[in-house]
């Protein structure tokens, strides 16, 4: 990740003035729609202008660069964010809201027909698309109600590339919030491997112990590693 006072791709910088007027990305938003343009395009209208002698777009690239994709971006922290060049506090809340948006409005769109997930294979269908691409391994939790239909899917952590860390009180936050009645956890091993860890294994069992004294039932933690997961509860381990 690309921080602050490191040195960047100034090579290739050029201000938004350097750029003929039809070509910058709000004038091309506007004439020809938000969805043709591209990811880096798209966030640097959304934070608007550069700071600190560096342009809006190379802002937005090095976001680009140093998560991955916008569904990283998406789930990176206020202080994740504010470790790039050119994002402060304001510009980190601006791109933190836009995501939240976002992802309300893609729930909104459900309405009461919820999608069951009542197995671990239409849990891995569901979380795999948001797992593509990933090199860190990251920790979701899955709110579901008496009916084992989707409520909502919030991302816990993002770790390193080896390990991920997660806190039953951060897991169990969103689901007395929302009054869900069972939770899973799924997380992802970018090695390739499902097989879980003794890590992974200790966690499942704080976490297991932590829903019986809130009653709210841990029904699976789902890992999944490419097109192949593994099922704590598939095993008999919950």
């Amino acid at each position: 990740m690309i921080e602050e006072g490191q040195p960047g791709s100034r090579h290739n910088r050029h201000t938004m003035r350097d750029t003929p007027p039809q070509e910058r990305p709000r004038e091309r938003l506007m004439r020809y729609g938000a969805d043709k343009l591209s990811g880096e395009e798209l966030l640097s209208v959304l934070i608007s202008r550069g700071t600190g002698g560096m342009p809006v777009r190379e802002i937005a690239h090095e976001l680009i660069i140093a998560f991955g994709s916008l569904a990283a971006i998406a789930d990176a922290t206020i202080e994740q964010l504010k470790r790039i060049r050119g994002i402060g506090p304001a510009k980190a809340c601006q791109l933190k809201a836009a995501f939240e948006i976002a992802r309300r409005y893609e729930e909104s769109l459900s309405g009461e027909e919820r999608v069951e997930l009542a197995s671990a294979a239409a849990i891995a269908r569901h979380i795999r698309p948001r797992l593509q691409d990933r090199r860190k391994e990251c920790f979701f939790t899955i709110l579901l109600d008496s009916r084992q239909r989707h409520i909502r899917t919030d991302v816990v952590s993002v770790g390193s590339l080896e390990t991920t860390l997660a806190h039953p009180r951060e897991v169990y936050d969103a689901a007395v919030r929302d009054k869900a009645s069972t939770v899973v956890v799924a997380h992802n091993h970018p090695s390739g491997d499902p097989a879980p860890s003794d890590e992974d294994v200790r966690l499942t069992r704080r976490l297991v112990e932590a829903g019986r004294v809130l009653g709210i039932m841990l029904r699976d933690h789902v890992i999944i590693a490419g097109s192949k997961y593994y099922s704590f509860r598939e095993s008999a381990l919950i």
